[in-house]
């Protein structure tokens, strides 16, 4: 049986993801970028926000032996990989300096974690698996 999480770890996990997605957003909102590189790294930020908490998801569900499709555990799998190769090409070939390329990787590296971790929050202190229908 898991513990639940402190609400200090709870609340710690919702100020890592605002910050992050409001350090990435803001740096873009400030960037000197065109429009549609700007639509693509917050489209990158997005889907790999929602990629992170599937597959967290779906990882934790196969360990409370809750059935999940292999198809679907595949695909949580290749997006979460996808967008982080997504993000390293954009950065790679952007013609920011490498303080900038730094402050996005990190905001997004922040971002993503602290999606998982505010997902296994909700997780862990929501009904447990013998409670639900």
């Amino acid at each position: 049986m898991n513990p639940k999480p402190s609400s200090a770890f709870v609340g710690a996990s919702w100020v890592a993801l605002i910050a992050g997605i409001a350090a990435f957003i803001v740096g873009l909102w400030n960037a000197g970028m065109a429009l549609n590189e700007k639509g693509y790294y917050f489209t990158v930020l997005m889907y790999g926000l929602f990629s992170a908490v599937s597959l967290q998801k779906s990882v934790r569900d196969r360990l409370e032996g809750i059935s999940v499709t292999a198809i679907y555990y595949g695909l949580c799998w290749t997006s979460t990989i996808l967008v982080i190769v997504l993000l390293a090409v954009g950065l790679w070939n952007a013609t920011l300096t490498l303080s900038e390329k730094g402050f996005y990787a990190m905001s997004f590296t922040l971002a993503l974690f602290a999606a998982i971790a505010v997902q296994k929050n909700t997780r862990d202190t929501g009904p447990s698996p013998d409670d639900r229908p």
